[in-house]
């Protein structure tokens, strides 16, 4: 009945010789701005026109918080044994519970957000050498290109960690005629492409954006750079489907080369700037500024000021700004007892900056005078940091474990435990395989609990069924678990209103 729903509309459309109204790969509109002498429609009537979609692009992790980051918490922190889901609802629960289904309407949101991000994108690919602006250079052209690709890259990066299996889009869907029915049907209504091929594309979409983007600017962490590529291509080869340890090591020792290192204070990354650091907390307005942007170690952050803040924040925990708006509701991804007892050395500076206890008016996993929150980004004008050089620094302590070499992995390790405040691994934690990569881990949960990465991290390692199972016996402010972790589980199910409408999909296995 779907199929014969949908060739419906298509047969209704090719007898107007029409385009469909409703675009399923990608949610910009397709009007075209122009038309040239060969009667050619222009996407970019001129290099104004060219450079106000390039801005898009660069603001879009900024403006989309939902998918790009507040999801992307619920997904790795409360899906994992890092936090609860906070505000339990039917979108938010099955994350702490694992029982996610495709009626998941946040899952809906990231598709639909991730998907129409890789449209905005391909737009500019496809039809940025077609731009006829003398004043548009062809260094430009490049540039632009591959910065919208590393852009793509990033998006079906997080996508096929999700989802496993997407459909890979690098064109636009044109108007579907008589003429043009058989080529154009399939952008309309795209089948899975595999997960290898996904990742094949990342990595050519990075080596390119590696030869043509512009270089890191230390002053601005916003831009698609070499070195925002050179992080991701330490990322995805790290990852089983392109695995190859010694180009992860090699990416981690260009960034580097350019400068990259780890911050003094770790602090620096998270911490605000008041007014008047002895204001009662009840005054608004307190924190006007982030302690610090684009540090060295930051590769990639979305930057928040006021006049143009960020929302996120209210769903954490007291935007420090502003003592009391939003704080009358439970908020999203709360600290787990599990998490907090894994920081069990005091020592480590770590935990101040990742959990703070408030007074609230509810008490659904903490009592409420004394209840944990996430504090990683507690003012609306914090950065989102999306890559940090920490990651993949420890990035190659795993590509170090992988090829052997444990002591050469414990003194990465080493690097961000001095920060922190401790001491270094014992010779014991190096002295075999199985005992630095419980470091490895307890390492990375620790370093970046709360910023997105800790599910992701089990799945690569295959730490799924081992860690998830377990953790619902010891930690007793979790709910009861629905569905045991299994094999099945790493990848998440695709929202079924998209198989809906999509009869070229199919539902992952397992859901």
């Amino acid at each position: 009945m779907k199929t014969k729903y949908i060739l419906s509309i298509l047969i209704a459309c090719l007898l107007a010789s029409c385009s469909l109204d409703y675009e399923p790969v990608g949610l910009y509109s397709d009007v075209t701005e122009g038309v040239n002498d060969d009667s050619v429609q222009i996407v970019f009537k001129d290099k104004a026109a060219l450079l106000s979609h390039r801005q898009t692009l660069l603001n879009l992790f900024k403006n989309g918080q939902e998918h790009w980051y507040l999801d992307m918490l619920l997904l790795a922190e409360s899906h994992s044994d890092n936090a609860y889901a906070g505000s339990p609802n039917a979108e938010t629960t099955p994350f702490e519970v694992n029982s996610i289904e495709g009626s998941n309407t946040n899952l809906r949101r990231d598709w639909n957000g991730h998907m129409g991000n890789i449209a905005q994108a391909n737009r500019l690919i496809v039809n940025i050498d077609e731009v006829p602006d003398p004043a548009l250079t062809e260094a430009e052209r490049r540039q632009y290109k591959a910065e919208a690709k590393i852009l793509r890259a990033m998006i079906y990066f997080d996508m096929v960690r999700i989802w496993g299996n997407v459909p890979l889009i690098t064109t636009m869907a044109g108007d579907i005629t008589s003429e043009t029915i058989a080529e154009v049907y399939p952008a309309y209504f795209p089948p899975q492409t595999d997960a290898l091929t996904i990742y094949k594309q990342i990595e050519e979409d990075l080596l390119e954006g590696l030869q043509y983007a512009p270089d890191n600017d230390p002053a601005d962490k916003t831009q698609f750079s070499k070195s925002v590529a050179r992080a991701l291509l330490a990322k995805v080869y790290a990852e089983k489907p392109l695995r190859d340890y010694d180009k992860v090591i090699r990416y981690a020792d260009e960034l580097a080369a350019e400068g990259f290192d780890l911050v003094e204070n770790f602090s620096d990354l998270f911490d605000v700037v008041l007014i008047d650091p002895n204001a009662p907390p009840s005054q608004t307005n307190r924190a006007i500024e982030a302690k610090a942007r684009n540090t060295k170690e930051t590769i990639y952050e979305a930057q928040f000021f006021p006049g143009n803040a960020s929302w996120v924040t209210w769903m954490f925990g007291r935007p420090l700004e502003d003592w009391n708006n939003s704080f009358t509701w439970a908020k999203w991804i709360t600290p787990s007892r599990d998490l907090i007892r894994a920081f069990s050395q005091p020592e480590d500076k770590r935990y101040e900056q990742t959990v703070v206890f408030y007074e609230c008016d509810w008490s659904i996993y903490y009592p409420a005078d004394n209840y944990a929150f996430m504090y990683k980004t507690r003012s609306a004008y914090n950065s989102i940091i999306k890559m940090r050089y920490a990651d993949i620094l420890l990035l190659k302590a795993e590509a170090l474990i992988g090829k052997g070499d444990y002591s050469g992995a414990a003194q990465i390790i080493n690097q961000t435990r001095r920060r922190a405040g401790l001491s270094n691994l014992s010779a014991s934690a190096s002295a075999s395989k199985e005992a630095i990569l419980q470091a490895y881990l307890r390492e990375r949960r620790l370093e970046f609990a709360l910023e997105g990465q800790r599910w992701f991290d089990l799945v690569r390692l295959d730490k799924v069924e081992e860690v998830m199972n377990a953790v619902f016996a010891k930690d007793e402010g979790r709910p009861a678990q629905v569905y045991p972790y299994t094999s099945l589980s790493y990848i998440l199910p695709i929202p079924q209103d998209v198989i809906d409408q999509n009869p070229n999909l199919v539902q992952n296995p397992g859901y």
